[in-house]
């Protein structure tokens, strides 16, 4: 079984920045890809970011671009957002979503609790 911790979310004014961390711990063999998804109340969920294992292949969701950047540290199956010039509408619950391989070779696809981000002056 694997599970998902998210850390790093809290209250900012607009312009500010905060980072965001995930961490995977269980029975992992290998993790393919981790993303961060936001979910904002009355909205669906959406992509905020996602990141490849083998490349480090990055995707943003469009309203990120240029202000979001998705890291991670393979050997610690850790995962990164820095949020840069955050704005109001950046306000939502932040997701960790990891999918990868168990060590039965079972694949998993695994979520966080989410953490609450908030941006208001």
């Amino acid at each position: 079984q694997v599970h998902v911790v998210e850390s790093g979310g809290g209250l900012v004014q607009p312009g500010g920045s905060l980072r965001l961390s995930c961490a995977a711990f269980g029975s992992i063999g290998r993790i393919y890809t981790m993303g961060w998804y936001r979910q904002a109340p009355g909205n669906e969920r959406e992509l905020v970011a996602t990141v490849t294992s083998s490349v480090n292949d990055t995707k943003y969701g469009d309203s990120v671009k240029g202000r979001f950047t998705i890291s991670r540290d393979n050997a610690k199956n850790t995962m990164y957002l820095q949020m840069n010039s955050l704005k109001p509408e950046d306000t939502a619950v932040y997701y960790c979503n990891v999918f990868g391989a168990g060590v039965s070779g079972l694949s998993f696809n695994a979520w966080g609790l989410g953490t609450q981000v908030t941006v208001s002056s």
